[in-house]
């Protein structure tokens, strides 16, 4: 074990253990880290987990050291895992969200329970993959768990995740398995494991998954999904949950399904935040999230009557009308409350489309039109998924909304608010066998810029459910449903709503093997706002970020993420490039002082695309992985390429892992996925 003692203001003292092993029934060893009061071993205390692959000592440290010492500092024991297969933990990696993932959880939580610093009473914690894992091992009811709080997670592995959405692939799901191999390809620390590290190192890196392929292979939401899907029983979980997602993420839809579903006690906390803890939100305000969560693990953890469960079920930020901005910093808005889900103070208000207008009435004169969008459509989406990062928030739609069909509302007599999913509905046909059909809804200014508020998506052979695949009839009419992401947005008075459609989303969406043309029925179509009539303004969370102290660290070299898109006009293709230097996110070349490790992480995404077609798309991912000090130093260089045929999808790539300078190991992928 090593330790350390961090000297604070907090109420309790606190050491940190820097590495400790936590075995499990079957030989294998999970490494931890654990900031323990220290007055913990005479008055036992309640343990809170934090289980992710994400490298306790050199990946997730910047973020720990000032979360977990907080949650210490307030009376808590903080163990902090890395999953079997990473960071220093034995055994490998296979994929996400295994069985075994769950059942080693269950080993953990009854190990804590087992420590004599413990008061038996543990509650679970984590953002993303942790966020997930928190609801999968809540569904497997240990008894010492006793509540949780899951951040920018989903209930449904396939329907909110990174690989698919609305059927569709997501372009993400290239770029997350990039970063998994990435991450992966670290090997553990000497410091801590010994001479095993090597031989460790080498067979993890020998057996390790190709993380895109294994998701692309499963396009249909089949068992592999439904496994670690919560959604699938509710009654699963039976302990309190409290669940933080943010509108600039990707992950908020499942807030909105967790509030309407679970039979536990449970609240939500919706800010404007990206895929980051809310006490680091931006766009701002940012929150007192560490003290929002000390306060609920007081009251479910240690039994206090502190006002955890008061108030509205759900604290979200209202966004106001802004100026379109891919460099947002802050949301303009206010805190309002609801009492249940998407259930509360909603009033579903119809639109009707007629040409080119969305209308308050229907138009027996709507129409038919053609919808056949060119393939760059989408240029102007930003990230699927933001990260908090300068330039990633989609700017004004006005360039997008020149190859879609657009309906416009007259201009409003007052703000309107909405709270939910808006969903939209529309019979139609198509030419080609595959297509899908892509709608945005905006808030235009009377200066005409447009603010793209909420989207969604549906791949039209998916309309029989997301586990089955079954073509469209050419020429034969279908009715289309389609819900947008939630959202809680007040649409200023004087601007007027805008709806879009179109066939095409690049490059956040992988393109459909032929350019279809669908021909829709206007009279048939119809937008319906989730309306809220009165939003009831609250004081919403703890508006003051606190911490513990900052993790050692010194930037070596400052990072950046480059964003631009170029046209070839001989080959009418767009290219869009986003390059981080020095930093996946922007961070930087940095340097943990206190165990003298220097971590360099950069990468490259290119994304090319000839209007003309679709099997033209291309995606090539580069990065390189830096680790180390001095006289342990790896290397990783990685290069993804997807493409695809008619029939497939062709994915390949190559790793090239050195140590010191010298080549140890080489792998190759190359794969064909049917589509």
């Amino acid at each position: 074990m090593t330790t350390k003692r961090i000297v604070t203001e907090f109420p309790h003292a606190v050491t940190v253990t820097e590495h400790l092993w936590i075995p499990l029934s079957d030989g294998t060893r999970l490494a931890a880290r654990l900031w323990l009061p220290d007055d913990a071993a005479g008055q036992p205390v309640p343990a809170i987990l934090e289980y992710i692959p994400y490298r306790k000592r050199d990946g997730t440290r910047t973020r720990d050291e000032p979360m977990h010492g907080f949650f210490a500092g307030h009376g808590y024991a903080v163990v902090r895992v890395d999953m079997r297969g990473s960071g220093e933990s034995d055994g490998l990696l296979a994929d996400e969200y295994l069985l075994q993932e769950q059942d080693d959880a269950l080993e953990v939580i009854e190990w804590i329970t087992r420590q004599n610093w413990c008061s038996g009473n543990v509650g679970m914690m984590g953002k993303s993959w942790g966020g997930f894992n928190g609801l999968q091992v809540a569904a497997r009811r240990p008894a010492a768990l006793k509540a949780i709080i899951t951040v920018c997670s989903t209930d449904d592995r396939y329907r909110d995740d990174i690989h698919y959405k609305g059927g569709c692939l997501l372009n993400d799901n290239l770029w997350w398995g990039g970063i998994m191999l990435a991450y992966q390809s670290r090997p553990a620390d000497p410091a801590l494991v010994g001479e095993s590290w090597y031989g460790d190192w080498i067979n993890r890196l020998e057996n390790m998954p190709f993380f895109p392929a294994l998701w692309m292979e499963h396009p249909l939401r089949d068992a592999y999904w439904q496994h670690g899907s919560v959604c699938e029983d509710w009654s699963a979980i039976e302990c309190p949950v409290l669940a933080i997602g943010g509108w600039a993420d990707a992950y908020s839809n499942a807030v909105f399904r967790l509030m309407d579903n679970l039979q536990v006690p449970r609240r939500a906390i919706l800010g404007p935040w990206a895929h980051i803890y809310p006490q680091d939100g931006t766009p701002e305000p940012a929150i007192g999230f560490l003290q929002e969560a000390v306060r609920w693990w007081d009251h479910w953890l240690k039994g206090e009557q502190n006002g955890a469960m008061e108030g509205p079920m759900i604290q979200t930020w209202l966004q106001d009308s802004q100026p379109p901005s891919a460099m947002r910093p802050v949301s303009k808005g206010e805190w309002v409350g609801f009492d249940r889900g998407t259930a509360s103070n909603i009033n579903y208000m119809p639109r009707w489309l007629s040409r080119g207008q969305l209308n308050t009435q229907p138009d027996a004169n709507a129409g038919v039109i053609n919808i056949c969008t060119p393939q760059n459509h989408g240029l102007m989406a930003g990230e699927w998924m933001g990260a908090g990062v300068p330039g990633e928030m989609p700017p004004d739609q006005r360039v997008d909304d020149g190859m879609a069909e657009i309906f416009d509302g007259e201009p409003l007599a007052e703000p309107l608010s909405i709270f939910g999913f808006p969903e939209f509905t529309v019979e139609l046909s198509s030419d080609k066998p595959a297509a899908m059909l892509y709608v945005r809804l905006s808030d235009v200014s009377p200066e005409g810029a447009v603010n793209r508020v909420t989207h969604g998506w549906l791949n039209l052979a998916h309309l029989h459910g997301h586990d089955k695949s079954v073509p469209l009839v050419p020429g034969q009419k279908v009715k289309v449903p389609v819900q947008l992401d939630g959202i809680a947005h007040r649409f200023a008075a004087g601007h007027r709503l805008r709806l879009s459609l179109a066939t095409t989303f690049w490059p956040m969406i992988w393109p459909m093997a032929e350019a279809a043309t669908l021909t829709v029925d206007l009279h048939s179509a119809q937008l319906s706002l989730p309306v809220c009539e009165q939003p009831v303004s609250i004081d919403g969370p703890i508006a003051e970020p606190q911490s513990a102290p900052l993790t050692p660290q010194t930037v070596l070299s400052p990072g950046r993420v480059d964003r631009n898109i170029t046209y070839d006009f001989l080959t009418d293709s767009w290219t869009s490039v986003t390059h981080g230097v020095g930093g996946v996110f922007g961070e930087g070349v940095y340097r943990f002082d206190d165990i003298d490790t220097t971590v360099d992480h950069g990468l490259r995404r290119e994304l090319t695309v000839s209007n003309s077609d679709p099997l033209s798309a291309r995606y090539l991912l580069t990065q390189t992985m830096k680790m180390g000090r001095e006289g342990w130093w790896m290397e990783a260089e990685i290069t993804l390429e997807l493409r695809s045929d008619l029939t497939h999808f062709i994915v390949s790539g190559d790793m090239v892992v050195s140590l010191n300078g010298e080549e140890e190991f080489t792998k190759y992928w190359h794969e064909r996925i049917a589509r």
